[in-house]
Formats: structure tokens, C-alpha cells, sequence
């Protein structure tokens, strides 16, 4: 059974989800902590780098924080990020494996759709919260404009991919669009000053 409420919670909680490529486990916490300072707790680290499993457990003790994983491919990754203590899943696309062991696993899973073929199935497996990957390369926000007007209010997006902090304003203005993801919050060297700014700027956005 796939609990929308659960979801919600993930994806209202912030108008901005930071998309975080970790290559060093000493950041995760100090970054973690800048981002939660600044106003943005719903964090996504993306299983693309050897330490993304140990970044998760180490953002997790951040108080405050709510940290899931991204970039997860099949039921195997979903499975090591539920152990690494992952509390919402992101997958760039939609899989009925996946959405199986997200009922399994009990945890919010937010699954990537492009076109209205992959909305069409996720809804068929109950889910009606999807992230729009990639967001501006699929049309930006007239191609979401035009799924969002067949499938109605009912089914929200959390648009990510080559979104900025110039255009996210016009994407959180869309009426089913809950939360935008992004990486230009912690883009270039870690700088901890730098991302609670950036943070705290995102932050301030409102849907």
C-alpha cells in the first residue's frame, strides 16, 4: 500500500531539495549542518560516488535533518540505503521492482517519469507524486504544464534536473509542483558559509 501522506511530508517540508554528490565523508556533516542551518532539511544524497551509503549515516546524526537517497537504480541499492538509514528513496525513473520493495521497505519513494507513458504506470501502481527528470532537457516547465493539465491536481512533481537558482522561483510557482530539486545550493568547493547562504536564499522560496 503506497502511503501518500508520507510523501507529502517529505516533499512539503522544504521548497528546495538539496541533490548532494558527496566524494568526502568529512563534508557530510559540517554540510549537513550548513544546509539545516540555513532552512533546508530534506536532503538527497545520490548514490553516485564510493561513499554515499557512509555520507547518509553520518548526515543522519545531523539533528534536524531528513536524508534519503538518490540515483537508486533497483531494490539492491534501496536496500543498502534503508540500511544506511535513508528515510525517503528518489529513483531517476520508475521500475515496479522498486516500487514493490519501497511497500516492503515502508518508506516514501519518489520515482523519476519523463513523459506521460511513465505517469500513466506509476498511477496504475498507486503512486501519484513523481520527480520530473530530467526536468529542463524533458521541456521545462511547458512540458510539465502541459502533464500537469491531463492528470489534474491530484498528482504532484518534484521537478529536478538543470534547475537553478534563478529559474526555481517560476518552477515552485506551478500549482502541483510541491518542491524543486537541486545541486547549485552546494555546487563547486564546500565551503560551509557559502552553503548556509545559499540555503537560507533557497530556503525563503515559497510554493
Amino acid at each position: 500500500m503506497i502511503d501518500t501522506a508520507k510523501l507529502d511530508a517529505v516533499m512539503s517540508r522544504c521548497p528546495v531539495m538539496p541533490v548532494l554528490v558527496v566524494n568526502d565523508v568529512a563534508q557530510a556533516r559540517p554540510m549537513a549542518e550548513a544546509l539545516v542551518a540555513g532552512g533546508l532539511s530534506t536532503l538527497e544524497v545520490t548514490l553516485r560516488t564510493p561513499c554515499a551509503l557512509e555520507v547518509i549515516e553520518e548526515m543522519s546524526k545531523v539533528p534536524g535533518a531528513l536524508v534519503g537517497a538518490g540515483t537508486v537504480l533497483n531494490p539492491s541499492d534501496m536496500d543498502r540505503a534503508v540500511k544506511a538509514g535513508a528515510r525517503f528513496i528518489v529513483s531517476p525513473g520508475l521500475t515496479d521492482a522498486l516500487v514493490k520493495a519501497s511497500v516492503a521497505h515502508d518508506v516514501p519513494f519518489l520515482p523519476g517519469v519523463a513523459n506521460a507513458g511513465d505517469i500513466m504506470r506509476g498511477l496504475d501502481l498507486g503512486l501519484s507524486r513523481f520527480k520530473f527528470f530530467p526536468a529542463v532537457t524533458n521541456g521545462g516547465i511547458p512540458a510539465l504544464k502541459s502533464l500537469a493539465s491531463v492528470f489534474g491536481s491530484n498528482v504532484r512533481f518534484c521537478p529536478t534536473g538543470g534547475i537553478t537558482e534563478e529559474s526555481a522561483p517560476e518552477w515552485l510557482a506551478l500549482p502541483t509542483v510541491s518542491c524543486v530539486g537541486g545541486s547549485w545550493v552546494t555546487a563547486g568547493a564546500f565551503d560551509a558559509d557559502k552553503v548556509r547562504q545559499r540555503a537560507t536564499a533557497a530556503a525563503l522560496l515559497k510554493v
